[in-house]
């Protein structure tokens, strides 16, 4: 197990949420900010309960957090990720729009229906 690799694809992961180690570790639930950072840096071995959490938490493969693919998903993974729920979506789409716009609530409101549209 190259520890190296695993880091940077535990820190890809996070950051690519953009959340922080402190996050995370809440997130989890049973590591501490520290362990990430040694995680992140390679400085530790990443222990199989956590290597399988951060696969469900962020839809990726073990392969892809191993660094035998590129590809999150891995060879035969339908990937559908789970990081942003309806909640952040909002959040994301409140960050979008201009609140001065007239037009602003309509576009907002057509995109969380398009969104809950295609989650069915």
């Amino acid at each position: 197990m190259d520890n190296k690799i695993i880091g940077e694809r535990l820190k890809t992961l996070r950051e690519s949420i953009g959340k922080t180690q402190v996050f995370i570790a809440k997130a989890n639930g049973t590591v501490a900010q520290s362990a990430i950072f040694r995680y992140e840096n390679g400085q530790s071995d990443v222990p199989n309960n956590i290597l399988l959490w951060y696969a469900d938490y962020f839809d990726v493969s073990l392969d892809y957090i191993f660094g035998r693919t590129d590809n999150p998903q891995g060879k035969l993974y339908d990937y559908n990720p789970k990081a942003f729920d309806d909640e952040k979506m909002r959040e994301f789409i409140e960050m979008c729009f201009d609140p001065k716009s007239p037009a602003n609530a309509k576009l907002k409101q057509a995109l969380i229906n398009l969104i809950q549209e295609n989650q069915k």
